[in-house]
């Protein structure tokens, strides 16, 4: 009992435990940019979901951890080995109790290494960011690494009063003192580790107007390059709630680092964008619809394991064809028989309900779940297509999801059985040879 789980998502093996549930993160945290020290307090609220004699957090191998307590009962013994904090409970917890883990910890965070690549804490050259898709977090403070493990956040940093620090949720306090200033952000609506974040940088707060409130952080330098090119985004963001609900978060915001960054990030209520991706000529709108649409499609709509993937990619990829539909671009036809013509010429080994791990963010991927869309929109017709889509993400709000709950609502819109196109469009690696 309570020993780690190798198989809760084998796309993630060694990430992520099934035993417990996590409720809530506590996390304060001090960052020296100078040194790239990290020193933090994590006090994670959990239930146990089975007898629990011991339980197990992942944490990378660079953090030392300093003190364990659980449940207010000090000197707790404890292994840090590889990504694994394994913690000897004091006196054993049956299924349905409370846990309240405190874990002291510090250390020089770095991303951690995987098969996609590095994710988690990196430092930049004036600050540091979290990118943590799709197994960073635990470079950072100790989680319960999986994303169907959602969970409220109060995250206090501590840094330099010359930077600006910020993290998912609601800003709910800001306290100078001797030279350093300590940043509280409240997240209420639950999130994955994977996207919470940590954005430290000599950036200034500007907001947008829109209904819903946009702000950005950036380098003051790129305040010309961001008013052109993001300039659109409170339209875009009225065109996603029109055709996609509510936006589920009170606020959104938009980071733009000083470095260049190969991809934007995304996070819970936040994207980051590199210095490659505003530059006063517009270069990636797409981008910038991209990760907007991910607040409702992988953020409010989570999830459960990472065979899903295109839940996510595929509906974000297909909200930049909706924009560029509706803001005078191409149109979501023209997109779609392009990319159908660019996959014709690919192989056709992508599974899109299950690509494999070493898939899962191939491009190929993100267009099929967009053709998916696509199809499924020629089939019901406008008025139906959006009217799921906004049921999709009130029903599941801020939950997880898998596909098979995603076809569960759809047939509920189908005088037909939809079957046959999924079987062609989603259930099959070979693409369908016409749209």
């Amino acid at each position: 009992m309570g020993s780690p789980d190798p198989g809760v998502d084998p796309y993630a093996p060694g990430h992520g435990h099934t035993d417990y549930r996590v409720t809530r993160y506590d996390l304060e945290l001090e960052y020296k940019v100078a040194s790239n020290r990290l020193a933090g307090q994590a006090v994670i609220t959990a239930v146990a979901a089975v007898d629990l004699t011991k339980l197990t957090l992942d944490l990378a191998p660079s953090m030392g951890v300093a003190r364990v307590s659980v449940n207010e009962a000090r000197a707790v013994k404890f292994s840090h080995r590889r990504r694994r904090l394994s913690i000897t409970l004091p006196r054993p917890a049956p299924v349905g109790s409370a846990l309240r883990i405190t874990v002291r910890y510090s250390g020089s965070p770095a991303p951690l290494a995987g098969p996609w690549g590095e994710a988690g804490f990196e430092e930049l050259t004036e600050g540091a960011l979290v990118a943590a898709q799709p197994t960073g977090a635990p470079s950072w403070f100790p989680c319960n690494d999986h994303p169907g493990d959602k969970a409220s956040y109060r995250i206090s940093i501590a840094a330099e009063s010359q930077y600006l620090a910020l993290a998912n949720g609601e800003l709910v306090s800001r306290r100078a003192r001797a030279g350093h200033t300590t940043w509280v952000y409240e997240q209420a609506a639950p999130m994955a580790t994977y996207l919470a974040t940590l954005q430290i940088g000599r950036y200034e707060l500007l907001e947008q107007p829109a209904q819903v409130p946009i702000r950005a952080a950036i380098p003051p330098a790129r305040r010309a390059d961001f008013a052109h090119d993001f300039a659109r985004q409170p339209q875009m963001m009225a065109v996603f709630e029109e055709l996609f609900g509510p936006y589920p978060f009170p606020s959104y915001t938009v980071v733009v680092t000083e470095d260049e960054l190969e991809i934007p990030v995304e996070a819970q209520a936040m994207s980051i964008f590199g210095a490659n991706h505003c530059d006063g000529t517009n270069p990636e709108e797409r981008l910038v619809a991209h990760e907007l649409a991910h607040q409702w499609f992988g953020n409010s709509l989570g999830l459960r394991r990472w065979r899903d993937i295109w839940l996510n990619e595929g509906f974000a990829c297909y909200a930049e064809w909706l924009w560029s539909e509706r803001s005078g671009g191409p149109s979501a036809a023209a997109l779609a028989a392009a990319a159908h013509a660019m996959l014709a010429a690919l192989p056709q080994d992508l599974l899109p309900v299950d690509p494999g791990p070493d898939l899962m963010f191939d491009d190929r991927l993100y267009k099929r779940g967009a053709l998916v869309l696509h199809a499924l929109r020629g089939a019901l017709g406008d008025e139906k297509f959006f009217a799921l889509l906004r049921e999709w993400t009130r029903r599941h709000r801020h939950c997880t999801v898998e596909t098979a709950d995603f076809l569960e609502i759809a047939a509920s819109f189908s005088a037909v059985p939809l079957q046959p196109l999924w079987t062609d469009w989603l259930l099959s690696p070979a693409l369908p040879p016409t749209l």
